[in-house]
């Protein structure tokens, strides 16, 4: 039945979905709390930019009202929730057989490693994840682009990897690289408070708690989508 591929589904996602807060607070979320800092200008009245960034959590106002941590955890939970709807519906448009045991959760991990390859590796080769306080350009633009790319790296994923023809492999290597050879948009004004390591770490960190987090993801989905009976799944 759809219901149990869908709760299939959802439960790898709730799963990968909380296990990516930890993650996050281990690297990336301090060194948003440090640039928030230099932001407000804060740095340079606390004694290290970790602890002004902890003020300043304290005094924000959260976007749900629920702080920082609870925001965090609803905003995962739900981006998991919706990664593993979407990636259980390609392995099953693509006709992904998952028999059940470890080849079910090393084919659920290449899915993961594929969509972390077209979902945060690809567009950041040219529009890096970035901390508040740094340039951005036009938010309509910058999503624009995002879509884009992800969509020509899925594509060119796809003529890589499951094509045999090797003209639509040389395609498909054409069509990943073509949004970045047409060029991200670029912020107006370069300048920043935020010292640039710092924006460098949390790109870095960014890029692998997402890897942990689309790993994880697939694993789980492999996991559970091989468990789900033949006929369900027809």
């Amino acid at each position: 039945m759809i219901v149990r591929l869908l709760l299939a589904a959802l439960a790898a996602g709730l799963i990968a979905g909380m296990a990516m807060t930890p993650a996050q607070y281990v690297k990336a979320i301090p060194l948003i709390m440090q640039a928030e800092a230099y932001e407000n200008g804060e740095a340079g009245h606390a004694h290290d930019a970790a602890e002004a960034g902890a003020a300043h959590e304290h005094a924000e106002e959260s976007m749900l009202g629920f702080g920082r941590f609870w925001d965090t955890v609803l905003a995962n939970l739900v981006a998991g929730a919706g990664f593993a709807l979407m990636l259980a519906a390609v392995a099953l448009i693509m006709g992904v057989e998952l028999p059940a045991g470890r080849e079910a959760i090393m084919r659920g991990l290449l899915l993961g490693a594929g969509a972390w390859f077209c979902v945060q590796l690809a567009p950041s080769l040219s529009l890096p994840p970035a901390v508040p306080g740094f340039p951005y350009a036009d938010l309509g633009d910058r999503q624009s682009w995002w879509m884009i790319t992800v969509a020509a790296s899925a594509v060119g994923l796809w003529c890589l990897v499951i094509r045999p023809e090797w003209f639509l492999k040389a395609l498909g290597l054409v069509i990943i690289v073509a949004p970045h050879l047409w060029g991200s948009p670029v912020p107006e004004d370069l300048a920043s408070e935020v010292p640039a390591y710092i924006a460098s770490a949390y790109a870095a960190a960014s890029l692998a708690t997402t890897l942990f987090f689309w790993l994880l993801l697939g694993g789980l989905l492999g996991h559970f989508l091989s468990r789900v009976p033949e006929e369900a799944a027809a």
